[in-house]
């Protein structure tokens, strides 16, 4: 049943368990220095293929002996060999991030004692961690998650359930199959039911800007001082509306000033005069102040819950979302009482969903948490 049988740890017994252990942590690493090339280009929309790895600042190509996980950065103590500049400690945490995961992963799944046991199943896992990892850093940095984790995600959950059932706690191809298209559906339409449920509570965003900023209208999206956010991030409807109050406002062609600007994905109005969108392929507006309209959660979360449900289904979509709110609430709290709270209003939510879905991988797929036997109990074993 699936290819399980070929990877399972019963096979790989004459050699002993713990080389796979120190096996599956290296590699964990080299695949966290591949992450932080992918948390670097992506939301550049860079190749992650070519070029080879270089620094940023220098543009020096890294040789592979500068490129050894982990090592390296400790080795130069995180600055790069030609320039001198400074190298992030984020590689040197993705890198050791990445390696634990993956031996957290064979430690769990690839034991003979787990009911799934298998390197294949461990493996699976591993990948399924490396792209919450990646997804968290990327969200961090540039408040999205690319649609090549996202989608891609969703994608690569339903073939590796098809093929590996146990991922979904099933012996059948189809049922492990049909489990995980159940759990990405979930996914996206339980985050896209709170996202509606947000829009008609928290509808607007009031955001100050540092006086006379430069506040950029282009085609794809709008550009702030301190980050861009695509359209399709703010209009949820044909009826949301950008506002701002602008001091000036510059077309191409021509320019206004004291006047409020009005944008929705069907009409752009410059005080008194109506516009058609598509025929203004660049604004900029000089404003203390914007309006957005305001989502309780991104498109991107919804995507990025679809990919989780993917792998984990239904049950583990549930766990993750109310666990995430719970983690949410335990930073937002401090921050507040610390009087910080544009800092809480600055972070991701697709941080928590990740941890929460990673808790729900080590802690509830290996047995130890009542709320797995819970939904048991409700559904008789299926699709747990």
């Amino acid at each position: 049943m699936g290819i399980e049988p070929i990877f399972n740890s019963h096979n790989w017994a004459l050699v002993p368990f713990h080389f796979w252990s120190v096996v599956f942590f290296a590699l964990g690493c080299i695949v966290g220095s591949f992450l932080n090339v992918c948390i670097y280009r992506l939301p550049l929309g860079l190749s992650i293929v070519t070029p080879p790895s270089y620094c940023p600042q220098c543009k020096y190509s890294i040789p592979w002996w500068l490129n050894i996980p982990l090592v390296t950065w400790l080795a130069l103590r995180g600055r790069c060999k030609n320039c001198g500049a400074p190298i992030s400690p984020r590689y040197f945490v993705v890198e050791l991030l990445t390696g634990l995961a993956f031996l957290g992963c064979w430690l769990e799944f690839g034991s003979p004692d787990h009911p799934y046991s298998s390197m294949l199943l461990a493996l699976t896992y591993a990948a399924f961690l490396a792209g919450l990892i990646c997804a968290t850093f990327i969200d961090f940095e540039y408040f999205i998650i690319p649609d090549e984790i996202t989608l891609g995600g969703v994608g690569v959950g339903l073939v590796a359930s098809l093929l590996l059932p146990s991922l979904q706690h099933e012996n059948s191809l189809w049922l492990g199959l049909l489990w995980s298209a159940i759990g990405a559906a979930v996914g996206a339409g339980i985050v896209q039911l709170f996202r509606w449920m947000g829009k008609l509570l928290f509808g607007r965003q009031r955001l100050k800007v540092p006086p006379k900023s430069k506040i950029i209208f282009s085609e794809t999206s709008l550009h702030l001082p301190d980050r861009e956010i695509s359209y399709e991030e703010i209009f949820y409807r044909k009826s949301d509306k950008i506002v701002l109050h602008a001091r000036t406002v510059e077309l191409i062609d021509r320019g206004y000033e004291n006047v409020t600007v009005k944008l929705s994905p069907a009409a752009l109005a410059i005080g008194d005069e109506k516009i058609n969108p598509d025929d203004v392929p660049y604004l900029e507006a000089e404003s203390a102040e914007i309006i957005l309209p305001r989502e309780a959660m991104g498109l991107g979360d919804v995507k990025f819950m679809a990919a989780i449900g993917a792998f984990i289904g239904w049950p583990g979509v549930v766990f993750s979302l109310f666990a995430s709110a719970l983690i949410g609430l335990v930073v937002y709290v401090p921050l507040i009482l610390a009087g910080r709270r544009e800092w809480s209003s600055r972070m991701p939510y697709g941080p928590y969903i990740a941890l929460a879905a990673m808790i729900w991988v080590f802690n509830v797929l290996s047995g130890r948490s009542v709320f797995l036997a819970f939904l048991n109990t409700l559904t008789g074993g299926a699709g747990s």
